[in-house]
């Protein structure tokens, strides 16, 4: 996927080269950020192997979304991640799909909804997946509803 660019209406995505680590270096700096996603604290060094790895892992595709409003240009402002699970039907490509809107000025404008609708047409189109897994922390907010209203019934 390294030269597929997915072109919505408000953003584009672009696979997670070299020159984004640094960008996504800084995000992740953020205690916040890194509580919403489950990540721990890196080193520059190792955000730079990690991007290598992922680059290299035909099971995880990760895009920088690009805010194509925000001071007049396309501008990174997250990502959005698939990556492929492996599943006991062998029939069924399952992924597992995360976003992160890292950029507070371009939060709560449904930039992660059309990030996800991307992803989600790219994973059937491109890589046959059938189903998909998203996983939000209950703290988090989701577009200003609170994660726990995405639950099945009877659990909080």
């Amino acid at each position: 996927n390294e030269k597929t660019r997915l072109v919505g209406d408000r953003i584009d995505l672009v696979p997670y080269c070299k020159q984004h680590v640094v960008q996504n270096h800084e995000w992740m700096r953020d205690p916040w950020i890194r509580e919403m996603t489950c990540s721990e604290p890196l080193t520059l060094e190792e955000e730079y192997e990690n991007q290598v790895s992922w680059h290299l892992d035909e099971h995880k595709m990760t895009f920088i979304v690009l805010d194509k409003n925000l001071g007049g240009e396309c501008q990174p402002v997250g990502d959005v991640n698939l990556f492929l699970i492996d599943e006991d039907d062998e029939d069924a490509v399952v992924a597992e799909i995360e976003v992160m809107i890292a950029d507070p000025r371009s939060r709560r404008k449904g930039l992660a909804a059309e990030a996800l609708k991307l992803m989600v047409a790219y994973g059937v189109k491109h890589l046959g997946c059938s189903s998909y897994v998203a996983k939000i922390v209950e703290s988090n907010e989701v577009g200003g509803i609170p994660a726990t209203r995405f639950l099945p019934a009877g659990q909080s």
